[in-house]
């Protein structure tokens, strides 16, 4: 269990409150403690490790870890104290950010297959000038693919639930970074983001 609470994901903000990165609850506490970052909450506030400390000692809300000595809570936001570039975003074009993206499910018939049997595929065909790119590609079934074949989707009836995109760097990080809609996350990232499904 406390593993588990220690390898959840916690939202990053640099020193001017923008999203920068997401880590773990061991990472930020490790930042947290040593003065490179405080802990945000819901009022905006920020607590360095002794106040957090503090806090969690007296707030029944909040899920902890036990230590030998005192509980901890797990924080959900950490801005970084002296951070305040913004990291490039760049999201690469790769296959591994393309079935992140898909959410390993294919794009035409919903179904998620063993990953062996997904494939990429051109929604407009390369036969008919469709180029490899973020809203030109999607997963597909090899079922669904073939059937497709060098063909429109429209021309045999198969449809997408959404036009594919280019996705967001933080939907291509290695972290769970879906929030639930009454996440401190919700403050902090652009809600038109989550509301895109990520099946896109």
């Amino acid at each position: 269990m406390m593993q588990s609470m220690l390898n959840q994901s916690v939202l990053v903000l640099n020193r001017h409150w923008a999203a920068v990165h997401v880590t773990n609850v061991r990472r930020a506490l490790i930042l947290v403690f040593g003065d490179h970052a405080k802990v945000v909450t819901d009022d905006y506030s920020t607590h360095n490790f002794e106040s957090w400390r503090d806090l969690s000692q007296v707030s029944d809300s909040l899920r902890k870890i036990a230590t030998p000595s005192f509980q901890i809570a797990v924080p959900e936001v950490i801005m970084l104290t002296r951070f305040s570039k913004f990291p490039p975003r760049q999201v690469k074009f790769s296959r591994r950010n393309i079935y992140t993206r898909d959410n390993y499910t294919c794009q035409y018939c919903g179904v998620i297959p063993p990953k062996d049997e997904l494939t990429i595929d051109h929604v407009i065909p390369r036969s008919r000038g469709g180029k490899s790119t973020w809203d030109n590609v999607v997963l597909a079934c090899m079922r669904c693919n073939m059937k497709k074949g060098d063909r429109m989707p429209g021309e045999i009836g198969l449809k997408l639930p959404t036009q594919p995109r280019k996705p967001h760097w933080l939907e291509c990080s290695h972290f769970q970074v879906r929030p639930n809609e009454n996440s401190l996350w919700q403050k902090f990232l652009d809600n038109a983001y989550w509301n895109v499904p990520l099946q896109e």
